[in-house]
């Protein structure tokens, strides 16, 4: 579980939509209830479109991501992990913490994202750089 979840940080952060579609499985969903705008969104194919959009407005972006906790039991698992991302947006520096609630499911000996749903904890800005 902490290589996919590895591998999931490793692509935000080089902006990688095969590397990071590759830590879902195909009829997975991501959830972000923070921005209703953006909801659930459901099959890989789709959420990889939707973060290669979204991602545009992240340049920069350093992103990085630990377990909280990991359940697995047989070829399922639930994980909690925790995120931090540091990016500049229109002259400013932000910082942003959440967390996850994933279903992780094990496909032909791989472990991948079946369900992922974000809450913001924490936002920090300040000047760009700092």
């Amino acid at each position: 579980m902490r290589e996919l979840l590895e591998t999931y940080a490793d692509a935000v952060t080089r902006r990688d939509p095969q590397d990071w579609g590759d830590t879902w499985a195909e009829d997975a969903e991501w959830s972000l209830p923070d921005y209703p705008e953006i909801g659930t969104t459901k099959g890989r194919a789709a959420i990889v479109a939707m973060w290669t959009e979204a991602m545009k407005a992240y340049p920069g972006i350093m992103f990085e991501a630990w377990p909280g906790s990991i359940e697995v039991s047989g070829n399922t698992a639930t994980m909690r992990s925790y995120t931090a991302e540091v990016y500049d947006q229109d002259g400013v520096t932000l910082r942003d913490r959440g967390v996850y609630e994933d279903t992780c499911v094990k496909i032909g000996g791989e472990w991948l994202f079946k369900s992922r749903s974000f809450r913001n904890i924490h936002r920090q800005q300040a000047p760009k750089g700092c």
